[in-house]
């Protein structure tokens, strides 16, 4: 079965640690997220981050730490290929 993406705007936070991220819940279940997403952004940089959910977030954003997303050169409000991370 093929896994399930969307297209996900990346959002800069300051309260999510390094190595984390926060998504809506609907999302999460949308995209059989359980654990672990993948992030590719322009099909070049792929990222993976430990996943929690937060009934906050908006269907449509991840938010990552701001820090982490800054060193990898990507900016507040990008949109990103979003699905759970194989294996």
């Amino acid at each position: 079965m093929a896994r399930r993406e969307r297209r996900l705007r990346l959002r800069h936070r300051n309260d999510v640690p390094e190595g984390q991220s926060r998504m809506n819940p609907d999302t999460m279940k949308e995209l059989r997220i359980e654990t672990i997403i993948e992030v590719v952004i322009a099909g070049k940089k792929r990222l993976h981050f430990t996943v929690l959910p937060n009934d906050n977030v908006p269907r449509n954003e991840v938010w990552c730490n701001e820090e982490e997303l800054r060193n990898h050169g990507i900016a507040d409000y990008t949109i990103a290929t979003v699905r759970a991370a194989q294996g």
